[in-house]
This record gives structure tokens, C-alpha cells and sequence, in this order.
């Protein structure tokens, strides 16, 4: 859900800009302090790959023959515009250049747009020189390498209109003097770069701002209340920083406002009363900050709002029944926050509202009936909450659910039937008191991706019916009393592009027998990353076949009953970075082709049967990885014994 203006498309608008120049039919012939001026760029130039600056030669008219460059009818250079984005017929070639930025630019006394964008690896400072274009009206040089501070002879370019210096490297404080100067601002882009400090209070004075994107920075302070006074702000992210204090009341001025993204600070206090003044605002995300108190009522009077997003706060208190007048509401995030009590019947009324997430607060009683009329919702997760549900309420089956989340909400007994006529994706009932077997109507949920019945006390083997979950790519099963084979799940049956698993945990349940060898070779196990299997009663040697999984990261088969020897085809799975076996009954020698994984992170093979010298090795791997094993010898273990 990263919101922020996409450096790219500003050069792609650039492209659409009218030209800046006159008819050519009057043109003078250029400028030769303009010509040299470009010269002297090309010269700090060091790689030019696409040939951008080719046509730039002394002994030709930079007027007319010089790409990129616009001239006015005296011959003066107008708009230089050489960006690593460039549209070429229908095509977009996307390029770059090695080099600096001359001084020699700032002799471009009537230059009125510069546009050195995307060009991706032009380094060094921005010339104080650039001061010197009294005429700019507008500046990019967003997506490079630059470095150092902000000149502060930026204070001079009074006619600026939009100043885009994002996904850089520059660093220093925002200038105070410049910021106030720039009266004539609508655009600032600052973001993805290393500047610190806090926003300076003159910003109050760009009056014409709609732009202000300065995330990703190491911006400190609070926001200054002056910021109120930005009339025509349409976008503000300031996410991705270290901001400090409450939110201004003043910000409740901003009318126009369309945008706010203050996520990942460290903001405190309420959210203020007066955000009912944001009657333009649609977007609205200040999660993982450290506010607290409770929502205010008028947040509620927010008449355009779409998405509102403040999970991972402090907040408490009830959710305000004012909050069922967001009528416009398609996406709202309280989610790891302290809210209590009920959730009101009035949200009954966002009748747009797609995702409702809840999860990780405090909420408690019955979950009102008359949200069976939220016919848009699409993902509802109220996890981890202490609602004391019992049972699933039926009345849920009149949603068109895509993914429900009910996770720890106290739920007990065993699955609910209406759930196999559902179209649900995503299911998670992890951590509940659901009893019984898994029914072989669950074969009929065929929509479902991801399954997670986690820390219940389901029983039984797997039914037949579970090869019917085609598209299921992610199962958690782990800590129930689940028994019998492992055949049913890993040979389920794909639908192709999807229904590979990414990821299976089965541990802490009663799975008995072998891992049989084919089933591992099944295309549902193709692109696996990840398989748990610890703490059951599986037999049986490790499967050679293992090599095929090629997409494996993670494999924990901890506390079985395994038998024979680590196969040295585990070698061949080269993206294992966690293998972890200890406590079977494994025999015979550690592969060296095993234990020297080039992406191995983490190791166990201890309390086995194993025997011999432990190979050398370049990762890190404890003596308790190896303990219990009383055949084995070698670092880190006490040397062997030479015969």
C-alpha cells in the first residue's frame, strides 16, 4: 500500500509538457555562452550508453540540431531535457549516465526547464551555480546519485513552479531561507533521500503548494503548524521518517487535501478533532506511530473518504458511531491498537467498504447481525480479539467473503458446513477450540489459497476430498491431533498456473508412516519454500527425491522417528538456508555437500545416531547443533581420534 508520486511518471509528463520554444521560422542562431554551457556538461559526462547527448557538437546550431534543447526566437536555451526516460516513437527507453552535474548549467541565464531525471547514476552536488537560473520554473533532477546538501542558493529561484530532487542521496537540513523563497512552488518532491532535521516553518509560506512528497528522509521535529496554512495541498507524505510530536490542529485547514500519508513515524497524542475540516481527503494513512486516545467522533464527517489506515498505534477508547457515515469507505485498518467494547451497528451503513481489518485490539460482544449488509466487503479480520464468538454466526454466509480472519476470537465446536459454498481465498481459524475432524466437504471450498486451522484440537486423518483444493498454496495445520499419512496433501491436485504450495506446517500433530518418495515429486510440491513437519511420528528414511525441490528454503523435520542416512541430495535443494533434523534417528556420515549450502543459515542434526568426522564447513553453526550425536567428532566438536 505504498503511496508516494512516482518519480517516473513525472518524466513521463514532461514528455506531454507543451514546448517552451517559439516558432522556429524566427529562430537566431544559439547563444554561444548557451552552447558552451551545455558543452561544458557533456564534458563532466564519463558513459552516455544510449547516446543521449550524441547530436551535441560544437561545430552544429544547439538550436536546432541538438536534441533535447529548446531555444526562445533570440536563440536562447529554454528547456533542456535529456532524461533516462525517454519516449521514442511508442517505445519508452529507459537509460542512463555516468557523471556530474558542471557548474557550467548555471550560465543558462534564460533556461526555464531543466530536466536531468532518471538518468540514475549522475553523482556528486548540485552546483550552487544552478542559483543563478532566474528564470526556472522547473527542476528535475529526481532519480540520480547526487549527493551533499541543498544549495542554498536555491533561495534565488523565485520563479520555480515544480522542484523534484527525490530518490537521490542528498542530505544536509532543509533550508530554511530557500523553503520561504519559493513562493511560486505547486510541486516539491524531496523524498528517498538522507535529510534531516525538521520541516521548516516557512514552509507555511508556499501558499500555491498541491505537492509536498518528503518520505523516506531522516526528517526529525514536529510538524509545524504553519503547515495549515497550504490551502491548495492536494498530496502530502511525509511517511518514512522520525517525526515527532502531535498532530496540528491546524491540518484540519487543509480542504483540499486528497492525500495524507504520515505512516511510519513516531507521532503522538490524539488524532485531532478538527480532521473534519479534510473534506476533500480519500486517502488517509497514519499507521505504526505511537498515537493514542481515542478516535474522535468528527472523524466520522470525512465525506470523501476511501481508505483509512491506522493500524499498529496506542489508540483506546470505543469506535465512534459517527464512523458509519463514511459512506464513501472502501478500505479501513484499526488493526494492533487498544480499541474496546462493541463494534457499532452503524457500520452496517459503508456499504462500499471492500476490507474491514480489526484484528489485535480489545473489542469485545456480540458482532451486530445488521453487517450482513456490507455485500462489498471482501476481507473482514477480526483476529485476535476476546469477542468470545463460540461459533462462526450464520448470518456470515450472506457475505461474499474473498478472505475471513477469525483467529483467537474464541470459536469453538467444529466447522461450520455453510463454509463449503463459499467462494472464500484466504481462511484463517488459527488458535481457537475447534474440535471434530476435517470434514471431506472441505474439498469443496475449491477457491481456497491459503488454509490455516493452527492450534486447535482438530482430529483424524486427512480426507480424500483436500486433492480437490486446487489453488490452496499455503497450508498451516500445526498443533491439532491430525493422524494417518502425509499422501493426501502433498499430491493434491493444481490448477495450473496456481495451487503450487509455497508453504506446509504440520507440526505438533500424530502424522505417521514414511514421506513416500513419488508424492514428494508431485506438482503441488514443485515450488515449495517452505515444509514443517517437526514433532510427529513420521518413519521411514528422507526421501532422495528431495533434491527436485528446487524453490525449498526451510525444512524442519524435528522429533520423528526418520531413520537411515541424510541423503547427499539434499545438497542439490541450493536455496536451503534452515535445516533442522534433530531428534530422529539418522545414521551414517553429514554430507559435506550438505552442510556447505552456500545459503545455509541455520543447522540441527543434534540427538541422532550420526558418526564420523563433521566436514568443514563455512557457516556458523553451534556445538548444540551437533550434541548427542556420540560418533561424531570434529569442530566444533572435540577433534577425532587419529589411528
Amino acid at each position: 500500500m505504498e503511496i508516494s508520486f512516482h518519480n517516473n511518471m513525472f518524466s513521463l509528463l514532461l514528455l506531454l509538457l507543451p514546448s517552451l520554444s517559439f516558432s522556429p521560422s524566427a529562430w537566431a542562431a544559439c547563444n554561444a555562452v548557451d552552447k558552451e554551457a551545455l558543452l561544458g556538461f557533456k564534458r563532466t559526462i564519463t558513459a552516455d550508453p544510449s547516446r543521449l547527448l550524441q547530436s551535441w557538437i560544437s561545430s552544429t546550431d544547439c538550436c536546432t540540431s541538438w536534441k533535447g534543447i529548446a531555444c526562445n526566437s533570440v536563440g536562447r536555451v529554454v528547456n533542456v531535457t535529456r532524461s533516462g526516460l525517454v519516449s521514442d516513437d511508442d517505445d519508452l527507453l529507459d537509460t542512463f549516465m555516468n557523471g556530474t552535474l558542471s557548474p557550467s548549467l548555471g550560465n543558462l541565464s534564460y533556461l526555464q526547464l531543466l530536466d536531468l531525471s532518471n538518468l540514475k547514476n549522475l553523482n556528486g552536488p548540485i552546483p550552487p551555480e544552478f542559483g543563478k537560473l532566474r528564470r526556472l520554473t522547473h527542476l528535475f533532477l529526481n532519480s540520480n546519485q547526487l549527493t551533499g546538501s541543498i544549495p542554498a542558493t536555491f533561495k534565488h529561484l523565485s520563479r520555480l513552479e515544480r522542484l523534484f530532487l527525490n530518490n537521490n542521496h542528498i542530505s544536509g537540513i532543509i533550508p530554511l531561507s530557500v523553503v520561504g523563497s519559493l513562493t511560486a512552488l505547486t510541486e516539491l518532491g524531496l523524498s528517498e533521500n538522507q535529510l534531516r532535521g525538521s520541516i521548516p516553518a516557512t514552509i507555511g509560506k508556499l501558499v500555491l503548494l498541491t505537492k509536498l512528497d518528503l518520505h523516506a528522509n531522516n526528517l526529525s521535529g514536529s510538524l509545524p503548524t504553519t503547515i495549515g496554512k497550504l490551502k491548495s495541498l492536494k498530496y502530502l507524505d511525509l511517511s518514512q521518517n522520525t517525526i515527532k510530536g502531535s498532530i496540528p490542529k491546524s491540518i484540519g485547514g487543509l480542504s483540499a487535501l486528497v492525500l495524507l500519508d504520515l505512516n511510519q513515524n513516531q507521532i503522538t497524542g490524539s488524532i485531532p478533532s478538527s480532521i473534519s475540516g479534510l473534506i476533500s481527503l480519500q486517502f488517509c494513512r497514519i499507521s505504526e506511530n505511537k498515537l493514542t486516545g481515542s478516535l474522535p467522533p468528527s472523524i466520522g464527517h470525512l465525506p470523501s473518504i476511501q481508505r483509512l489506515i491506522l493500524e499498529n498505534n496506542k489508540l483506546t477508547g470505543k469506535l465512534p458511531a459517527t464512523m458509519g457515515h463514511l459512506v464513501t469507505l472502501t478500505e479501513l485498518f484499526l488493526s494492533n491498537n487498544r480499541i474496546t467494547s462493541k463494534i457499532p451497528s452503524s457500520f452496517s451503513n459503508l456499504q462500499n467498504l471492500q476490507t474491514l481489518d480489526l484484528s489485535r485490539n480489545h473489542l469485545s460482544g456480540e458482532l451486530p447481525t445488521e453487517l450482513a449488509k456490507l455485500q462489498n466487503l471482501q476481507t473482514l479480520d477480526l483476529s485476535f480479539n476476546p469477542l468470545g464468538l463460540v461459533s462462526i454466526p450464520k448470518w456470515f454466509a450472506k457475505l461474499k467473503l474473498f478472505r475471513l480472519m477469525l483467529a483467537k476470537t474464541g470459536i469453538r465446536g467444529s466447522l461450520p458446513r455453510w463454509l463449503s459454498s463459499t467462494s472464500i481465498s484466504t481462511l484463517d481459524l488459527s488458535d481457537n477450540a475447534l474440535t471434530g475432524k476435517l470434514p471431506p466437504w472441505i474439498g469443496n471450498m475449491t477457491s481456497l489459497s491459503l488454509l490455516n486451522l493452527s492450534n486447535n484440537s482438530l482430529h483424524s486423518s486427512i480426507p480424500a476430498e483436500f486433492k480437490n483444493l486446487r489453488r490452496l498454496m499455503d497450508l498451516d495445520l500445526h498443533s491439532n491431533k491430525f493422524s494417518g499419512n502425509l499422501d493426501t496433501i502433498f499430491s493434491k491436485g493444481t490448477d495450473d498456473p496456481i495451487g503450487h504450495y509455497n508453504s506446509i506446517d504440520l507440526s505438533d500433530n500424530m502424522f505417521a508412516g514414511p514421506i513416500n518418495d513419488s508424492v514428494l515429486q508431485s506438482s503441488a510440491m514443485d515450488s515449495i519454500t517452505s515444509l514443517v513437519l517437526s514433532y510427529n511420528l513420521l518413519k521411514g528414511s528422507i526421501p532422495k527425491s528431495i533434491r527436485k525441490l528446487s524453490e525449498l528454503r526451510i525444512l524442519k523435520v524435528v522429533s520423528n522417528g526418520l531413520s537411515g542416512k541424510i541423503p547427499v541430495e539434499l545438497g542439490d535443494a541450493k536455496g536451503l538456508t534452515t535445516i533442522l533434523l534433530s531428534r530422529n534417528n539418522l545414521m551414517g556420515s553429514i554430507p559435506g555437500k550438505v552442510i556447505n549450502l552456500n545459503e545455509l543459515k541455520e543447522f540441527d542434526v543434534s540427538h541422532n545416531q550420526l558418526r564420523g568426522e563433521i566436514p568443514p564447513h563455512k557457516a556458523i553453526i553451534p556445538v548444540s547443533s551437533f550434541i548427542g550425536n556420540p560418533g561424531l567428532c570434529g569442530a566444533p566438536l572435540p577433534p577425532c581420534e587419529r589411528s
